[in-house]
């Protein structure tokens, strides 16, 4: 009998590095309605297009299994509705069927990790969820629930962190040039404006890692290179102790 779990993630970038960390443990992509788990067949919408919206992504999860288990990994599109997609797929999920239920979220703007956890928690409240003293913690209960606030629940900082750290490890080289090339960057002339997301708190992680990942797979997205390459492999995943 299998074991099921749900996650909870931001973005399309954490829903790989989700897989990548799983993978591990054996769990494949489903990629055919057939092969899904009975279970989770209520996380697939069945009317296209979503909201009406022709041009809004169609929230499939990404679902990995194995013989022993089965885990849904959903993107919230973004930290405002992590709480909200939760309480959304709780009225149509059999809760008590999951053996676990997570959240992975990062914490890039000025909040700590322990403040972002405790306004992830106030959100929510009355779904029966069992809620850890702390992030990076599981509270055992039906189902078991913990919360991972990126990268190490309890300095600020995000999924890039934790990519950074890899790839000096899996691309030294091509970290030292990105890096170079990212600081070079920052007196090219461009507007505020223009600058405004490179300038944020996360901008030059992000931008690091995203001109690594444009060398290993130029024109596409950084979670293809996240799905495809070294960061979350081998030697990598022991210097992140995972």
């Amino acid at each position: 009998m299998r074991k099921y779990g749900y996650l909870v993630v931001e973005g399309p970038h954490d829903v790989e590095f989700a897989y990548r960390l799983l993978s591990s443990f054996g769990l494949d992509r489903v990629r055919k309605l057939a092969d899904l788990d009975e279970t989770f067949k209520p996380l697939v919408p069945a009317k296209f297009p979503h909201e009406d919206d022709l041009q809004k992504r169609v929230p499939v999860p990404l679902f990995l299994q194995s013989h022993s288990h089965a885990i849904a990994v959903h993107s919230a599109g973004g930290d405002a509705r992590l709480a909200q997609t939760i309480q959304e797929n709780a009225a149509i999920l059999d809760m008590s069927a999951m053996t676990g239920v997570g959240v992975l979220l990062d914490s890039d703007k000025q909040d700590l990790p322990a403040s972002r956890y405790a306004h992830l928690m106030a959100n929510l409240n009355g779904l029966g969820l069992i809620f850890p003293a702390s992030p990076g913690m599981v509270v055992t209960g039906t189902p078991n629930f913990g919360v991972w606030v990126l990268p190490d629940n309890h300095n600020l900082g995000t999924l890039e962190t934790v990519l950074l750290q890899s790839a000096e490890v899996a691309y030294p080289a091509l970290l030292a040039s990105a890096k170079q090339h990212i600081e070079t960057c920052k007196n090219t002339g461009l507007s505020v404006s223009e600058l405004r997301e490179f300038n944020s708190p996360s901008g030059h992680s992000k931008a690091i890692i995203g001109a690594i990942a444009s060398i290993l797979r130029p024109g596409k997205a950084v979670q293809v290179s996240i799905q495809d390459n070294q960061w979350l492999k081998g030697e990598c995943l022991v210097i992140l102790e995972i």
